[in-house]
């Protein structure tokens, strides 16, 4: 493929991190789609209403849990692919690190109890600092400075 070589080979290592982050969030999808049936959430209904459902935080915590990590997706995507380039095995394992975080965050989140969402969690974010590090030093290697 054209213009594959001048990627760095190590960068098979950001791409599948990259997959296995997709196969989480199918993961957690499905979660939601679970939880849809046990607390009798249908769509299009995004969050349940407390006045309507008994359940209606259970069920919001699922779908929260899974909403959050949507809104990070983009910027994870882009840190992991830019940065990647100039570092792919620093990138690779910072982007494990998130995806393993985002597990628990996303476990802990749909105990029901929101506050115990970070736990583990936090990690995940910490981690997207470390790749916006990668991403600045990637841009900087750009400008050539």
């Amino acid at each position: 493929m054209a213009g594959v070589e001048l990627l760095p080979k190590e960068y098979g290592y950001v791409v599948l991190t990259l997959v296995l982050y997709c196969f989480l969030n199918f993961w957690m999808a499905f979660q939601v789609g679970k939880a849809r049936k046990m607390y009798k959430v249908f769509p299009p209904t995004l969050y349940a209403l407390e006045s309507e459902n008994k359940d209606a935080k259970l069920f919001n915590c699922v779908q929260r849990g899974h909403q959050n990590s949507l809104e990070m997706m983009p910027v994870f995507f882009m840190l992991m692919i830019v940065g990647g380039l100039k570092h792919p095995l620093i990138c690779a394992s910072l982007g494990l690190v998130y995806v393993v975080g985002r597990f628990f965050y996303f476990k802990r989140y749909a105990s029901g109890d929101p506050q115990n969402r970070l736990g583990l969690g936090k990690f995940a974010f910490l981690s997207v600092m470390g790749l916006m590090l990668c991403t600045i030093s990637c841009g900087i290697s750009f400008l050539g400075a």
